[in-house]
């Protein structure tokens, strides 16, 4: 059989918020490895997903800075807030606010309510206060894929004293798959975790969507056979005709002994050669003057 015989059935056995796991058979044999490699490597860096990429905490100036009143450095809040997970709803930024004061832990469900972002792990402590404490932060929640380290961001109007974050965009953490024989075929099993910010179905559905895209370039290759080559000739139609005195000799143009010998040392022998130079680069030919030009 020529044609190759595709998957026709797939299964989600598991389909969790946060871990997934698919079949999908039948394959023709190597086949599977090579979906599964590609669903791997688009999983885990081309999802969409939300993170904080800059925070401005109240009194600090930078991530090495102590506040009063509060048990964690700048930077273990800092680490504590990349443990938060979002999900944004919007293509745009969204600042969030936190005000914490007196004795407690400020977790990330202190953010002040907003209606565009949903905090998925309210419970995650941020900072621990004492009866001295205060903690005001604002963080600023951005769409985005794969990892990007905080020295590759340039943010259009970053606050001052704000503090850049590397951001974790990926909603996927982690993928692995196998490929089971099927007799003479071969049937692919896919596991995924994510953060919970995306199922696991809606990002296998994004990455093929996204492998789509890629090959659709590639589906409408013209055809380069001996027909297609005839076809092509015929659609170019007939060549326009060359004028014949363009292949006329200089010297039936009458021109001056003195203008004959200046084209004939420059190597122009007929009326076509001629008509491709400019006026500049006649001028520029030795003994060749105006007077000669006109």
């Amino acid at each position: 059989m020529l044609e190759l015989e595709l998957p026709t059935h797939h299964d989600w056995k598991t389909a969790e918020n946060t871990y997934g796991k698919l079949v999908i058979e039948s394959f023709e044999p190597g086949l599977a490895l090579t979906v599964g490699n590609a669903y791997r490597r688009v999983l885990l860096s081309a999802i969409h997903g939300a993170a904080p990429t800059w925070v401005k905490i109240e009194n600090v100036l930078h991530e090495f800075s102590h506040l009063p009143g509060v048990m964690e450095d700048t930077l273990d809040i800092l680490m504590n807030l990349r443990k938060v997970v979002f999900r944004l709803h919007l293509n745009r930024p969204k600042i969030l606010r936190l005000k914490g004061q007196g004795v407690g832990v400020a977790k990330a469900g202190d953010f002040e309510p907003d209606a565009d972002v949903e905090i998925l792990t309210p419970d995650v402590p941020l900072a621990t206060l004492d009866k001295d404490g205060m903690l005001e932060m604002e963080v600023c929640i951005e769409r985005g894929r794969g990892y990007v380290p905080a020295e590759r961001r340039e943010p259009e109007a970053l606050p001052i004293n704000a503090i850049l974050l590397d951001a974790d965009f990926s909603p996927v953490k982690r993928v692995n798959f196998h490929v089971e024989t099927m007799g003479e075929r071969e049937r692919l099993v896919l596991e995924l975790w994510t953060d919970g910010s995306v199922t696991p179905s809606l990002a296998v559905s994004e990455a093929s969507r996204i492998l789509d895209d890629h090959f659709e370039l590639l589906r409408a290759f013209p055809e380069t056979g001996p027909e297609t080559e005839e076809v092509q000739r015929d659609e170019t139609g007939p060549r326009a005709e060359l004028n014949d005195n363009l292949f006329r000799n200089v010297d039936e143009l009458e021109l001056s002994v003195r203008a004959s010998n200046c084209l004939k040392t420059a190597n122009i022998r007929t009326i076509a050669d001629l008509v491709q130079k400019s006026e500049g680069e006649l001028l520029k030919t030795k003994n060749f003057g105006k007077k000669s030009l006109n």
